[in-house]
């Protein structure tokens, strides 16, 4: 279910270099939000017609709250970074597919996050911890997951870790949930490197992994769970114009022929921005 809202700005604030934090009140796509999906953001500026696509970084269904953390990339992100508390700002959402969350249930679980591609890492971090094991309360599927799990909430707990990618300044690395193994490019802080780095560095193993990041980092998960037989799905990033499948501007390559567009693509608004990794090439 998609909604289009203008939404009241509760908050604005830089978290770091050109990266800033904005909350909003959305109460119907905060309560129909799931890790991995994203927003269209519409500008105020009428000469800006296209609207950002943004990730969902978090979704308070019960407050009826949307947290979109993004880095100034041009000209709409940058007048997004200035608004201020009670400016409002239209939103169409939630877009595409979110992270599968059933198939963590009773796993060993990586979040994996480089750079822009943490914050959406944050609100499924929060979800796989909760005290029901299936997602936020409030939310109507993660309710229907809840019932449909077999077992006790401890029973299908994931073990979840996060691992964090940074060029060198860290940001909203003290708002995970659960334990945090970062890699920073200059060594600065965790292991000097890159995710990879920092998984071989600590010796650690999972049986699924989530991810968002750049495309070079994802290529190297790709590999990486091929190679371990690691279930793996990967969230996209693709420039995006219309958000709803129409344009076809947001193609990635896949590995079988998609039923659209009779070529070996997908649409990452909509069969993506998530993943599975062995579904497309990169």
């Amino acid at each position: 279910m998609k909604y289009r809202e203008y939404a009241k700005v509760l908050e604005c604030v830089r978290i770091g270099n050109d990266i800033f934090s904005l909350k909003l009140a959305a109460e119907k796509i905060a309560a129909a939000a799931m890790p991995g999906q994203f927003v269209s953001v519409y500008a105020n500026d009428s000469a800006r017609l296209l609207p950002r696509p943004i990730s969902v970084c978090e979704a308070d269904a019960t407050g009826g709250i949307l947290r979109l953390v993004f880095r100034i990339a041009g000209a709409g992100t940058k007048e997004f970074s200035q608004l201020e508390k009670g400016d409002s700002v239209m939103l169409v959402g939630p877009l595409g597919n979110g992270f599968p969350l059933e198939r963590a249930q009773a796993k060993r679980v990586f979040l994996i996050g480089g750079g822009i591609g943490i914050p959406p890492m944050l609100e499924l971090a929060k979800r796989l911890t909760s005290s029901d094991g299936a997602g936020a309360p409030g939310n109507p599927a993660a309710a229907d997951l809840a019932e449909s799990a077999p077992g006790s909430p401890a029973e299908r707990a994931a073990d979840v870790k996060a691992i964090l990618g940074y060029r060198d300044e860290r940001f909203l690395l003290e708002d995970f949930p659960c334990d945090t193994v970062v890699a920073t490019e200059d060594g600065s802080f965790g292991t000097k490197g890159t995710v990879l780095d920092a998984i071989r560095a600590n010796g650690l193993g999972a049986d699924v992994i989530y991810a968002c990041g750049p495309v070079p980092m994802l290529r190297a998960l790709k590999q990486y769970a091929l190679e371990n037989g690691t279930e793996c799905w990967l969230s996209m990033e693709e420039k995006m114009a219309c958000g709803i499948g129409a344009c076809l501007s947001c193609v990635c390559r896949s590995t079988k022929i998609d039923e659209h567009s009779q070529v070996k693509n997908k649409r990452v608004c909509t069969e993506g921005p998530v993943f599975l990794s062995t579904e497309i090439e990169l």
